[in-house]
């Protein structure tokens, strides 16, 4: 028996078991002080009544024979797919049933699409990153390479045409940064793709903070996409999915072999998700549940728009937070991203992400939340404004 020896090439442990060690070591030693989290990127606020109403139905339907239902199709069923249909028809993107796969979340279809490509490929991330783009292709032995994203081109890399990569991670509005691509930096991507014969792989899963309609919320949006793009969505950050888990995949047959691929990826190693979540996931789609969503959206984005006037009163660089629920700002004092994460905590009890855990250039910089409750993400911001107002 030999192990997957590429394990050992994978950091020591992940970003945010690390912040939880540190954060449960502190509660423990000053159980008189309110610790306020502000770092990783779970919502608060419950799932919306319409997705609630539909949850409580399905679980009736569960219990009578008539209406009981056993294993589904792994692809997702039709009702919820048609939503998802209807929703990107809504932006002018047609899509075909069979083009949409519904799954139990981005982060794992993000992972498990790699079934799909070659161990040579040579894969492209933006560095910061979000740390499962790296760690899901060390594990499978590819070479990942660097996009160099940075203050100077306010965290959205553009290609770099003397690189010859395979596999292209772009994620947009980004985590960890909260940078959004505009229409003509996201074609320069996907021409690029093209040139090159390159598949790009398009995370969407904080599309909804998007409030320009000149900002594109899927990669589809862009002339020439469908041929060389695959989409990830959830409905995570979007309606509170966190702990519901529901997200769906676009694989446009456009891509040749890789939409058949897909589908025979799923329903050999994929059972798919529960019709209970898919109807809660199909109420989201209504336009009574697309109301109560946003509400809840723009509950978050003001969150953001707390923090950002916080940093700006405190002449603190920052970017994110307008059309994401993250705020990257730059350390005050020169201080690195451990050092501000370990400053923060003592002296103001809030918890944020430190930038270097999402790759060097995070270095220096760290990550805000707006997942907060309204109460605290005020309280968090005034205690900030009295270290560095």
């Amino acid at each position: 028996m030999n192990i997957n020896q590429n394990y050992e090439n994978l950091e020591q442990s992940y970003l945010f078991s690390t912040i939880a060690h540190k954060v449960n070591d502190f509660i423990s030693k000053n159980l008189d002080k309110k610790v306020i989290r502000l770092g990783i990127g779970d919502v608060t606020l419950p799932l919306c009544k319409k997705v609630i109403e539909a949850l409580h139905k399905a679980v009736d339907e569960m219990g009578v024979q008539a209406t009981f239902r056993g294993y589904g199709p792994e692809q997702g069923y039709d009702f919820l797919r048609e939503a998802v249909q209807g929703y990107y028809k809504k932006r002018n993107v047609e899509l075909d049933l069979d083009e949409i796969f519904i799954s139990d979340g981005a982060k794992s279809d993000v992972g498990n699409i790699l079934d799909l490509f070659a161990q040579d490929n040579t894969v492209l991330v933006p560095d910061p990153v979000y740390p499962v783009y790296v760690d899901t292709n060390v594990m499978a032995g590819r070479t990942v390479i660097f996009a160099d994203a940075n203050g100077d081109n306010v965290f959205l890399p553009m290609p770099d045409k003397s690189k010859k990569v395979d596999l292209i991670y772009i994620c947009s509005p980004n985590n960890p940064t909260g940078a959004v691509y505009n229409k003509e930096q996201l074609q320069a991507w996907v021409d690029y793709a093209k040139e090159t014969n390159a598949i790009i792989l398009f995370d969407a899963a904080y599309e909804c903070f998007i409030s320009d309609e000149n900002l594109p919320r899927s990669i589809y949006e862009i002339e020439g996409a469908k041929d060389c793009a695959i989409e990830f969505c959830s409905l995570s950050k979007t309606a509170g999915f966190t702990g519901t888990r529901c997200g769906y995949t676009i694989v446009p047959k456009a891509l040749g072999k890789l939409n058949k691929m897909w589908l025979r990826r799923q329903t050999t190693k994929f059972n798919g998700v529960p019709y209970i979540i898919q109807r809660g996931a199909e109420a989201v789609f209504t336009d009574e549940g697309q109301k109560e969503i946003k509400e809840n959206i723009n509950y978050y984005k003001e969150n953001a728009k707390i923090i950002s006037e916080t940093l700006t009163r405190c002449n603190i660089w920052h970017v994110g937070g307008k059309h994401s629920p993250y705020i990257w700002l730059k350390c005050p004092n020169n201080m690195k991203s451990w050092e501000f994460f370990d400053y923060l905590l003592e002296n103001a009890q809030i918890v944020g992400t430190p930038g270097a855990g999402f790759g060097k250039n995070g270095e220096e910089y760290f990550r805000l939340t707006s997942f907060g409750s309204r109460e605290n993400t005020i309280e968090a911001m005034e205690r900030f404004e009295k270290l560095f107002g």
